[in-house]
């Protein structure tokens, strides 16, 4: 067996080989950087605290590369960055740094590393760690998925002494301080090995945060333990967390009612539910968001290089009947790529009203017909019980439509593999990574990049215009220039339909307030629970 073999092996067994989880409310979450409540569950109170999760833990677990709900809110409690954000304002706090940066529109930031502060195998933090991890984020070769937030800005990260690092960016950039929780620092000790990227990929998480994973089980559920030795803002309030993955709508919703319910908040809580769960006690809870059913086409297939069929396909859709079947009303027709409650928003130029002549005509000019689609889709549950109106709308206009749903993991393995694909509708929420439209829309948007190389648009001249638009933007460093810009970019995103949000839909968590307090719901997957505490303590 290898080196790599036997660390791995050796890192499961004691419990540092791992992941976590997701969920869909913030626990506790408040703008202040400190938590003066004790660590380890110590209270009269709830020492375990179990969760529900409505999304699988078996997608990447490297903090430069993932996107999975579960495991970003996983690596909220196993990581910190130099500074982290609070989950429902996105103010940033100092994390592992000690404090914010003095002068916002400065070109070089100074940051002093926390004293003490340990990874969770008990090597310090310094600051070989932070340049590390931001030489892989910027890294060409790697392209990490979060190398898209960064690499516009931020030039490079230097080293001035064990505890003192330098960021040098590349033009003023202000929206860099809540930017910088995506950076989750990582041991250098640890991921510089042989191997280590993939075995961070599959699970191993080793972070200065205040729990550390305890077990990890693919596909069922992951523990984590309050790391004692955490001296940061935010300790643990529980000893031990216990999350379960489960993705089916009724075996989650039981775990947490009735009376034999055995965990204490439950997040993608079906809207078909909610007066039962609030009958037995429980509340529940929304947050209207950038959350979203997205299309996104394969334009190196034809008939799907034609704006003119994308475009079709997207007018097709009957959303409000869609919002008022699956959704039960919680949901909303989108005008933009952002939601409407984003402070970047305005009505895009293209706006898809559901017109199925629209839809025929434009069908009718491409020269399409008899026109067969087959429709790949997550099985996250409340997007699965919005295929049936997709289909009902495509079949209607003489599209014939076939769903194959199926697991995230799985899905998304086969795109890896380059199947040939026609059309995929995936959920989504940047919101995850911040609120800011320039880091939202380089999420999907950007050259080279993850959702970019799967519609094999982005080498096109319209993509190559787009992406040249953005960097404008980005660089504006009048505001009111920067937002007009932004609309711009906004409205050929619009129109060019690659990769656009059907329906924006509002995500819902149920807790029992007998057990937890302070929980806030929050508007994108994942729940943070550095501030939760159980209700008696």
């Amino acid at each position: 067996m290898s080196n790599a073999l036997d660390r791995r092996a050796f890192l499961k067994l004691t419990g540092a080989f791992g992941a976590a989880g997701a969920l869909t409310a913030t626990l506790g979450a408040c703008s202040g950087p400190a938590s003066t409540n004790g660590s380890g569950g110590s209270g009269d109170g709830l020492e375990e605290l179990t969760a529900v999760i409505g999304y699988g833990n078996d997608q990447s677990w490297d903090p430069t590369q993932t996107a999975s709900a579960f495991t970003m809110a996983a690596n909220h409690h196993i990581y910190e960055g130099l500074l982290d954000t609070d989950p429902i304002t996105r103010e940033p706090y100092p994390a592992l740094a000690t404090a914010l940066p003095a002068d916002l529109n400065a070109t070089t930031w100074t940051f002093t590393l926390r004293e003490g502060a340990l990874f969770h195998d008990g090597e310090p933090v310094t600051a070989d760690d932070v340049v590390f991890t931001f030489d892989r984020i910027l890294d060409e070769e790697a392209n990490t998925l979060a190398r898209s937030f960064f690499v516009t800005w931020l030039a490079e990260v230097r080293k001035v002494d064990e505890r003192t690092v330098e960021l040098a960016f590349r033009f003023p950039f202000p929206d860099a301080a809540p930017r910088l929780t995506i950076a989750k620092i990582m041991p250098k000790h640890v991921f510089s090995q042989e191997g280590a990227w993939d075995d961070a990929s599959a699970g191993l998480a080793i972070g200065s945060g205040p729990y550390r994973q305890a077990s990890h089980q693919p596909k069922t559920n992951t523990t984590f333990e309050a790391f004692a030795d955490y001296n940061g803002p935010r300790p643990a309030n529980f000893a031990r967390m216990n999350w379960l993955s489960i993705v089916d709508e009724a075996p989650r919703v039981a775990k947490i009612s009735g009376g034999s319910a055995d965990a204490q908040i439950a997040d993608n809580i079906p809207y078909s539910n909610v007066e039962q769960l609030e009958g037995d006690g429980l509340k529940v809870e929304g947050g209207a968001g950038m959350n979203h059913m997205f299309l996104m086409f394969n334009t190196a297939r034809e008939p799907f290089d034609d704006v003119r069929v994308r475009q079709a396909l997207f007018y097709a859709i009957n959303t409000q009947e869609m919002i008022d079947v699956a959704l039960k009303g919680y949901g909303a027709i989108p005008t933009s790529f952002l939601n409407q409650d984003n402070p970047a928003h305005a009505d895009a130029s293209t706006v898809y009203t559901y017109d199925p002549d629209k839809a025929r005509q434009l069908l009718d000019e491409a020269g399409v017909s008899d026109l067969s689609v087959t429709l790949m889709a997550v099985n996250v549950s409340w997007l699965v019980d919005c295929l049936p109106t997709i289909k009902e709308s495509w079949d209607a206009i003489g599209v014939h439509t076939t769903l194959e749903p199926q697991e995230t993991s799985a899905l998304f393995s086969k795109m890896d593999q380059n199947q040939d694909y026609q059309v995929v509708a995936a959920a989504s929420n940047p919101n995850q990574f911040g609120l800011d439209a320039d880091l939202i829309m380089r999420y999907n948007y950007t050259a080279g990049g993850g959702w970019m190389t799967y519609t094999r648009w982005d080498q096109s001249q319209d993509a190559q215009d787009l992406f040249a638009l953005m960097d404008e933007a980005t660089r504006e460093p009048d505001p009111q220039r920067k937002l007009e810009l932004t609309h711009q970019y906004l409205d050929v995103i619009a129109e060019q339909a690659v990769l656009y949000p059907v329906v924006h839909n509002e995500l819902l968590t149920a807790w029992d307030p007998d057990k937890l307090t302070g929980v806030r719901a929050q508007p994108y997957p994942g729940i943070n629970l550095l501030q939760a505490r159980p209700a008696s303590s």
